[in-house]
Parts: structure tokens; C-alpha cells; sequence
């Protein structure tokens, strides 16, 4: 028996249209799919990033792209986040917008130092000890 299993999709919901769909690139090189729909069909409307996969013989398949999975943030300061990824790694996340560039020395000092500090607290809490080379 293979461990390849095959996922079973649950439709919740399927709309079948008729129409007409164009297919170009834009000024940017990007491609373009426009789809005008020539029947009646009652859709709720809705935004999603998507695969097209376009066939020789004239099918278009749209697939929505998976959302990925955000970890929650250990700890946060006012520019920057402390988080665990799945990978088993820790990432620290310092954002801070162009304007305020002369204040990001003190700023990254600070809060990164911030976040130093409560995961020292956290290893406390855990019965971490500290351990140092003399």
C-alpha cells in the first residue's frame, strides 16, 4: 500500500458559466484574463490570488493559491516581532517606514533589547540557566 494518499476535495459550492474570455499581456509584460459572462448566474463576489493554467487546446484552469500558515508572534514592540517559524528557527522582524530612518539606530537598539529581555525571562521561567565561558 502506497503512503501517496490523495486529498478529497469537499466542494461546498459549484457555479457553471457561459462566456466569453479574453486572454492578453498588458504594458508591463503581465498577463491578463478577462472573463464576461453571457447567462445569468447568481455568485456571491470575492478577491483571490490564483493559478492560471492556460492549455494548448484552448482550457483555462483557475486554481486559488493556498494562504500560508502565519505564526504568531512571541513578542512584539512598536517596529519589531519575535516569532518561532515551523522551520524550527527563530525570526526577528525589525520594519520601520523611510521617513523615520535618522531615529532607527536607537529605535533597533532599543526594542530589540526590549525583546532580549523578555526572552531571557522566558528561559528563566522555563528553568533555563545561563551559562558563561570564562
Amino acid at each position: 500500500m502506497s503512503n501517496n494518499k490523495k486529498k478529497k476535495i469537499q466542494v461546498e459550492q459549484i457555479t457553471t458559466l457561459n462566456g466569453m474570455m479574453t486572454f492578453g499581456i498588458i504594458d508591463n509584460r503581465q498577463h491578463i484574463l478577462d472573463f464576461v459572462n453571457t447567462g445569468y448566474a447568481e455568485m456571491d463576489p470575492f478577491i483571490a490570488n490564483c493559478k492560471v493554467q492556460a492549455m494548448r487546446d484552448g482550457n483555462v484552469y483557475i486554481t486559488e493559491k493556498p494562504r500560508r500558515i502565519r505564526g504568531k508572534a512571541l513578542f512584539r514592540e512598536d517596529n519589531a516581532s519575535l516569532t518561532l517559524g515551523r522551520d524550527h528557527r527563530y525570526y526577528f522582524v525589525f520594519t520601520l517606514p523611510k521617513e523615520l530612518l535618522p531615529e532607527l539606530p536607537d529605535r533597533l537598539v532599543l526594542q530589540s533589547l526590549s525583546i532580549a529581555q523578555k526572552v531571557a525571562k522566558m528561559i528563566a521561567g522555563l528553568g533555563g540557566k545561563k551559562t558563561s565561558k570564562k
